[in-house]
This record gives structure tokens, sequence and C-alpha cells, in this order.
């Protein structure tokens, strides 16, 4: 519109309402000018507030993606030192539920966050024994199919886990760890053979407890039995206690824990489980009714700050000894065999000692070959020593140990009577989530569950696997690191 046009609109707006005689064609053009100057100011301010208002958007907006983002930080959590506890597979075995909820109490788990982790276990070794394709060394499945001739070496990853702690408040806990084992994979085949490179659900339950609340605790799902206490002084090489009767199962685990007094009591699903508990049902071994059970009770003596000693006993209703002739893993049985465990451990400034004892309660119905009837059946039996000290090399924490264990499954003199296992260990721990360890390990004897006593297929009845005086030495060196 023209300012030509403006200024007849305004004359005939002021002659309609009167008020044309008392103005001036000079006045009209002041008082366009001033108009003219009022609307330039107003479209000023309003091309200034749209230029605030959008970067007051721009910075709602970045607040948004800032408060998201922290919001994730604090969500997703790392903790490399918990995750290495949690992993590590030689100590606090059965006691990892107890772990979780210690480390909530101690403010090093947040409540409403997910921790992710992970470690990764190689190794490298180099193994001689004195008779061809016996090598007794339980790291690894000890068959044709991963050892040929009398000398064995290998540089492999043993071992590699993931595992992530979820919390829901302060009371519920989630837990979940893969794994991936070829070395003892159960899977067929060699150690590349794709059976045996899978992944699987270790462990993983459903965790309820607040310790500052209450000392009882529940978890369920798939977990350690609580039997014996089947850790190791060892970096790296179970003790045979923890290979004959360390358990992992379905079910529901009840605890407790107050002023160093724990106990636990689970009800473990029937049938023959993932490791170390079979009960048959309807005389078979499918795991469809929960009709096992596991018990365990220990009390810690606070000696100092740094020094405790801890003993506790264990049972449980159906151990893995109860089949008959031939024995092979996981089979079903007439009836169960129950089992007891007692154990100590003395923590005594930068000493640690242990031993402990399981034995089942009656004789492995299978140790008893019908066609060497000269080697009556036996009770299983597991038992270990051993000791570990505290000093530092290059500055890092640094752990000598030394183990004696020992699993016996047959009559005296039989050729699967028993297997002995002695190991040497050094282990520097670079971070507290970074070890690397040295080993020596002596067996002695070559005793393998399956068909122990003979009765393998293709094979003579009067003949079995096992043979008593096969010498194995093992020279290990590895790493486990977590994150």
């Amino acid at each position: 519109m023209s300012k030509t046009t403006i200024t007849m609109l305004m004359i005939m707006f002021f002659m309609a309402n009167g008020h044309a005689s008392s103005l001036t064609l000079e006045d009209l053009s002041k008082k366009l000018e001033q108009l003219a100057i009022e609307n330039a100011e107003l479209k000023k301010r309003l091309i200034q507030l749209e230029q605030s208002t959008e970067t007051q958007v721009s910075e709602i907006k970045q607040e948004q993606k800032k408060t998201i983002s922290t919001r994730s930080n604090k969500v997703i959590r790392a903790n490399s030192r918990y995750s290495y506890e949690m992993l590590d597979p030689t100590t606090r075995i059965n006691t990892k539920q107890r772990l979780i909820l210690e480390k909530k109490q101690a403010g090093e788990i947040a409540s409403n966050s997910v921790y992710l982790g992970g470690a990764v276990t190689p190794i490298a070794n180099y193994q001689r024994s004195d008779t061809e394709g016996k090598f007794g060394y339980l790291m690894r499945h000890p068959t044709s199919n991963n050892q040929r001739t009398k000398t064995v070496s290998e540089a492999v990853i043993h071992s590699a886990q993931l595992g992530v702690t979820g919390t829901a408040g302060d009371w519920i806990s989630a837990y979940a760890e893969l794994l991936y084992n070829p070395e003892q994979s159960f899977g067929s085949g060699t150690l590349t053979d794709l059976n045996r490179n899978q992944i699987q659900l270790r462990r993983g339950y459903v965790l309820l407890g607040n310790l500052d609340k209450t000392p009882f605790y529940a978890s369920l799902g798939k977990m350690a039995i609580p039997f014996g206490l089947t850790d190791t002084v060892n970096p790296f090489t179970n003790s045979t206690v923890w290979h004959s009767f360390g358990g992992l199962a379905y079910g529901l685990n009840l605890g407790y824990t107050n002023s160093g007094l724990n106990a636990n009591l689970m009800a473990v699903q029937g049938g023959a489980q993932f490791r170390s508990a079979n009960v048959p049902v309807d005389g078979t071994n499918v795991p469809s009714k929960l009709n096992n059970w596991a018990a365990d009770i220990n009390y810690a003596v606070p000696l100092s700050d740094q020094s405790n000693w801890l003993f506790g006993a264990s049972y449980i209703k159906g151990s893995p000894y109860c089949q008959d002739y031939p024995v092979t893993h996981f089979d079903s049985c007439e009836e169960e065999n129950g089992a007891y465990a007692v154990y100590t451990r003395l923590a005594y400034d930068n000493w640690l000692f242990k031993a402990e004892f399981a034995q089942t309660e009656d004789d492995l119905p299978g140790s008893f070959n019908p066609s060497i009837p000269q080697f009556s059946a036996t009770k299983v039996r597991s038992w270990d020593l051993g000791t570990r000290y505290r000093t530092s090399l290059f500055s890092k924490p640094t752990d000598l140990s030394f183990e004696f264990s020992r699993f016996r499954a047959g009559d005296d003199g039989a050729p699967w009577e028993k297997q002995d296992q002695w190991v040497l260990g050094f282990a520097n721990y670079v971070t507290p989530s970074a070890k690397l360890f040295a080993e020596y390990i002596h067996t002695d004897g070559y005793v393998p569950l399956n068909f122990l006593s003979g009765g393998d297929p293709g094979g003579s009845d009067n003949a079995s696997w096992s043979v008593d005086d096969a010498d194995s030495n093992i020279y290990m060196l590895g790493a486990q690191v977590a994150f």
C-alpha cells in the first residue's frame, strides 16, 4: 500500500469522525510518519522476540539432550573391579549372590542401574604325559579328541565371559552371565568343532534382598549350588574338589548372612543337572520335578581387621555319583546318592590357608565292573589342601600359591582308584581387574568320569579308560582380564 493511499484513508477516517476541520495536511503527515516509526519499532521487536524464542527452543533442546545423555551415563555403568570379582572362577564360586548384595550395601553398585562387564582368559601351555593319549589335566576335557601322542601344546582362548547386573530399586537385582568355553564344553568333536564353540547362559537369576533392611535374601534361576567351598588358591586351575562336586543347577536359593554367619538352602531341580546334581524323576534323568536340595552353613570368626577363620559344612540330597555300570555323564540313576562336605579357610595377614573334604554317602554303583570283580564299588571322595602368600613385585600385588587335591573313585589298586593334582602358582595383578599368571601342574593318575571303570562302546568289558600310573606335567602361562 502506497503512502498516498494511506494518507487518503487517514483523511477519510478523520472526516468521518468530524475531525477534518481541525487537522491540516501537515498534521496528518506528521502523524503518518509517527505511525511508520512505531510500526518499524514493532517489527524490530517482533524480530527480536522470534530470535529470542528460537534461541530458547535451541537451549531447551540442548538441555534435553544433555539430560538424556546424563541419565544414560548414570543408568549404564562399568565397574571393572566388580566385574572381575563376579566373573572370577576361582573365588567365591558359591556366593556370588551375596557378593552382589554386599556391593550394593557398600555403595559400589547403585540402584536403578545396569552394569556391563566381561572377562577374557587366554592361555598358552605345554603338556607331557608318560602314557600316550592320557593327560589327566582337568581344565580341558581329557579325551583323545583333545590330546594326541605324549606331548601337546596350545595357545588358545580358554574362556570369555559377559556379565550383566541390573538393579531395580534397593531390593531387586538381576544377573546374567554368558560363557564361551570350548575347552570345557560338553559339545562333541574337537576344540574347533562348532558344537564346542557355542555361547551359553552360565548363570542367570533374579535376586531379592537388601542387607541394610534384612539379613535374608532369595534368588531364583540358574546358579551355583551351595555345596562346599570349592574355591582354589591357584590363579587358574580349579581343584579336583570343584571338578568333582562343584554344582550348577536350576533352583530356588534362600540365604541368610549376619555377623559372620552364613546359611543357604536351595531347592534344586531334579534329574541330571548341569553339574554335580542328580536325583531320578520317575526313574529317569528328566528334570521335571523339584525333588533335590542342598544346604550349606559356615561361620567366619574375626581375628583382626585383616584376618579371619572360616569353617563350614554342606549337604546335598542327590550328588552326580549314582549311575550304574557303565558310568556316563548325566545318565539316569536307580536312586539318589547324597554327599556331604566340610571345609575351613584361614586368612592371616598376607597368608591364606584352606582345606576341604567332600564324599558321597553311599558307593557309586558304577565303580564296580562285573568283568573285573576283584575291585569293589566304593564311595566317591575328593579333598584338597592349599596355601597362598601375598607379596609385591614391581610394586604390584603378587600371589605365590601351592595346592594339592585328590579325586578318588575306585577300590584300592583299581585303575580308576584315584587322580592327584599338584599345582604351583604365580599371579601378578597389573591392575585390580587384570592378572598375569603362571602355573606348574603335575597330575598323577588318569580317571575321567565317563566309563571310569570300563564299558566304553567298542572297548573291552574288562578294560577301563582309566590308568592309575599315568603322569602328566603341564607348564601354563595366561592372563585374566576383566572390564
